[in-house]
């Protein structure tokens, strides 16, 4: 997701323009945004809200979020029994424009939680092929890393979730943006620093943030693992520390340095993860027509303004912005147009008389029929 951190504009390609020789203009180009599976897109308004529109969270979905422009129509289509070789052609249509909002989450079987510099990062690169930045102090994870542990009989998608702060609920610590991974794994493997002087202290911590954060997070099944038993300090306080986590079972000793105690661990987390209720069904994709306004008949609307009448038609302010109304016999098939739309008769049903300004949008046209 870091590209969408360089690039925020996206623009598809503008329809052609329509031309003579019944010549429509091209439809502009498709332009399609790969996402990584587990994105939420959201709509945003003007005022900063979000509204969701969609949670890509299977592998090959694709959604329309705002439709391209549409090629101009070409002199062909604008004939009448009265001119059969109009001059008027429009130009091509520029697409909708919309904000959206991306949101990660990243989707995996197992998260593994702790304090900076537990060795979350540690045991990923232990148990999978994975290869996360490791250094012997905090926050060395700024996102979390994915990677897969291949057991005999089946595989366990593991996410590092960066270290988790006392505050992180209200975002202390980028804790917003390292909470909402958690919330779609279904085990956590809880890691804690074995030469840390309040290990139970340091478990509560973590659980606490994610439970202030999603209450139901503070009910997700849990493995406590105590890491670096290969050091002698912590080997020797193996007993000690069983007493003082005896309230986060089960508990699991391991060297994510060594590699000892991980397999097994490993082992444990599938059948636990087994042993768990399956997920709901992933939720439908939206459909396309919950983006796009349904297409209605639309009866023209008319108000005065500042002395000008103001037409509220949509069809008919896209045929005047892609029209070249410089021209008499452009402007005479433009009305004609007007007229079979009923713009002319809501003009006179406002009070028009030619010569009168009329707004189309951005365009404003004398009334001349």
């Amino acid at each position: 997701m870091s590209y969408f951190q360089r690039k925020h504009m996206f623009e598809a390609e503008a329809g052609g323009s329509g031309s003579r020789r019944n010549m429509h203009g091209k439809n502009g180009s498709d332009l399609v945004v790969t996402v990584p599976v587990g994105t939420i897109v959201y709509r945003k308004s003007p005022e900063g809200a979000r509204e969701p529109v969609a949670d890509l969270d299977q592998p090959g979905q694709t959604i329309l979020l705002a439709k391209g422009g549409d090629g101009g129509r070409g002199n062909a289509h604008f004939s009448t029994p009265t001119d059969h070789v109009p001059r008027i052609a429009e130009a091509g249509e520029r697409g909708a424009q919309f904000t959206y909002a991306l949101e990660l989450k990243l989707l995996a079987d197992v998260g593994i939680i702790g304090l900076p510099n537990a060795g979350k990062s540690s045991l990923l690169a232990a148990a999978s092929a994975a290869r996360p930045r490791i250094a012997d102090y905090p926050f060395t994870t700024l996102e979390p890393n994915l990677g897969v542990a291949r057991l005999s009989w089946r595989t366990l998608v593991l996410a590092d979730i960066p270290g988790l702060i006392e505050g992180a609920h209200e975002g202390k610590g980028l804790g917003h943006d390292f909470l909402r991974h958690i919330e779609r794994t279904r085990l956590l493997i809880h890691v804690v620093d074995g030469g840390s002087a309040h290990p139970a202290g340091d478990v509560a911590t973590v659980n606490r943030e994610m439970a202030l954060f999603n209450e139901e997070l503070g009910r997700r099944r849990q493995i406590t693992v105590v890491n670096k038993i290969d050091m002698p300090h912590v080997r020797q306080r193996m007993s000690q520390l069983r007493v003082w986590l005896r309230g986060y079972q089960p508990v699991f000793f391991i060297s994510a340095a060594t590699h000892e105690g991980v397999a097994d661990l490993m082992t444990a987390a599938a059948r636990y993860l087994d042993s768990l209720p399956k997920p709901p069904p992933a939720k439908p994709l939206v459909k396309r027509e919950t983006l796009l306004p349904p297409r209605t008949r639309e009866v023209p609307r008319v108000d005065i303004i500042g002395g000008d009448f103001v037409v509220r038609h949509s069809r008919a302010e896209r045929l005047a912005a892609r029209s070249d109304t410089r021209h008499p016999q452009v402007l005479g098939q433009l009305w004609e147009q007007y007229r079979r739309m009923g713009v002319v008769k809501a003009l006179q049903s406002a009070g028009a008389t030619p010569g009168a300004a009329v707004r189309l949008g951005e365009v404003t046209l004398r009334w001349w029929l």
